[in-house]
């Protein structure tokens, strides 16, 4: 390792899995493990295990101090989530954002939340506008949540753990919340509606160290008790992150950025906001400097498992050649967690998939169709970067490419922008470029055609 001091650990927790990374100071991965993030489906309501996270990075921790002498630890998690504490830890479960609260309850909150011009912040199912979920825990758990001394956001809740300094972010506040003005850069009308003003630590930048480790857990972990504690940034921000022209935040030629998970975003920044339609869950993400981002997503990775199969197998191009040929083809949608299609049972039209090859290569087409849709719908007209579990797809940006010929698509060498994203905090000025392979257009007679019919088809299920 060229830098041993300039070690730096990762704890990435996406949707569907957790990992701790650690990484040297030129940003190659010297060690990483990985574990499914599971919910507790028990009372008080779904919620992540916090204690079994806990306990499994704190391991991590103790395997990572032998191998680097560790600079900081940087927290990337999903969004649509938050912690409710007090000065000794959380006086409620961290709510699962999938979980289905009273359908009364939402009738309600739809009078309270702030209008979409504001927010940007489509009306989405379940928890996935974290103003609801807290609203409801206020109503449903009123003594516990008069107990609470803070409301953190995801990464801020694990800094917070890690260093014992409550702090707020702009990247998790400004995604679909209803908590946060992306343009105007300031809390929503909702937060001082609800009284909750107080509950929200200072804001830091996502690079800000918040502080040391603490004390007894340098000594619990064997890190240097030197090693500092960044506040942390929302996932798929981190990801975006890489692809600024310069580290100050300037606006230079920034692409489009696919970040490719659980879920799909399509982020493209420089673009306006007025073209953002709420129906299509089209969306206004903050950046890491607190700039809007017009956004589009879909919950690609899971509608990729849907299709695939539980024992997927890569493809070949002659099972894509086939697919087209025949016609085969998935309509939208197979989650309910939102989406441009949201609310929609997805079919299969023509010959269904015989093996799990074919499977696969429909799983491919399908995801290819919808990103596609997602960067027509942004007006996203130049380079694009793939980010990402797509990354490991050798069709996915191939097939994106020979839809957009006029553009470059391009995938990144890695599967794990959110870990990269997350290290650039600690190295702030000093990131290498991203390294990007350009697509090579895959050629496949129809692939046109079965796209402007696949259009077609989604209008006309759109009008049933």
């Amino acid at each position: 390792m060229t830098s041993p001091t300039e070690a730096t650990i990762v704890l990435d927790i996406g949707k569907t899995n957790v990992k701790l990374v650690l990484i040297d100071a030129n940003c190659a991965v010297v060690a990483e493990r990985r574990s499914p993030n599971t919910v507790r489906d028990r009372a008080p309501y779904p919620h992540h295990d916090t204690e079994r996270i806990w306990n499994w990075m704190l391991e991590g921790l103790r395997q990572f101090s032998a191998l680097a002498h560790v600079g900081a630890i940087v927290s990337v998690t999903h969004g649509a989530t938050a912690a409710l504490v007090d000065d000794e830890g959380l006086v409620l479960p961290v709510l699962d954002y999938e979980f289905e609260m009273p359908a009364g309850q939402g009738a309600h909150y739809a009078g309270q939340r702030p209008p979409y011009s504001a927010t940007y912040s489509p009306q989405l199912p379940a928890g996935l506008n974290l103003g609801r979920q807290l609203a409801w825990q206020a109503q449903a758990f009123p003594a516990e949540f008069r107990r609470a001394r803070h409301i953190l956001m995801y990464p801020q809740y694990w800094a917070w753990r890690l260093s014992g300094i409550a702090a707020s972010e702009v990247t998790s506040l400004g995604c679909h919340t209803d908590l946060w003005q992306p343009a105007r850069q300031q809390y929503s009308s909702l937060v001082e509606r609800m009284g909750w003003n107080g509950m929200f630590p200072p804001l830091q930048p996502a690079w800000a160290p918040l502080g040391l480790l603490k004390v007894e857990l340098a000594r619990l972990t064997g890190l240097p008790p030197e090693c500092k504690v960044l506040c942390g940034i929302h996932d798929s921000n981190a990801s975006l992150l890489r692809h600024f022209a310069r580290a100050d935040g300037g606006k230079g030629d920034t692409p489009a950025v696919l970040s490719t998970g659980t879920w799909v975003i399509a982020a493209a920044p420089g673009k306006p906001l007025a073209g953002l339609r709420e129906e299509a869950d089209m969306l206004a993400n903050s950046n890491a400097f607190g700039q809007a981002v017009a956004c589009i997503r879909f919950m690609g990775g899971r509608e990729f498992g849907e299709l695939a199969g539980v024992e997927p197998q890569v493809c070949g191009v002659e099972d894509l050649r086939l697919l087209v040929a025949r016609g085969t083809m998935a309509l939208p949608c197979y989650s309910q967690a939102g989406g441009p299609f949201a609310g929609r049972a997805g079919a299969i039209v023509g010959i269904a998939p015989q093996d799990n090859r074919q499977r696969y290569a429909l799983a491919t087409l399908y995801c290819v169709l919808m990103s596609d849709y997602c960067l027509e719908q942004l007006g996203a007209d130049g380079a694009v970067v793939v980010e990402g579990s797509y990354t490991g797809n050798p069709w996915f940006a191939p097939l994106l490419a020979a839809l957009r010929p006029r553009q470059q698509i391009s995938s990144t060498d890695d599967a794990s922008g959110t870990a990269c994203g997350g290290w650039m905090l600690h190295h702030w000025g000093n990131a290498p470029a991203v390294r990007a392979a350009t697509a090579a257009p895959l050629a496949i007679d129809g692939w046109d055609e079965y796209r402007q019919r696949w259009l077609s088809l989604v209008e006309a299920h759109r009008a049933d």
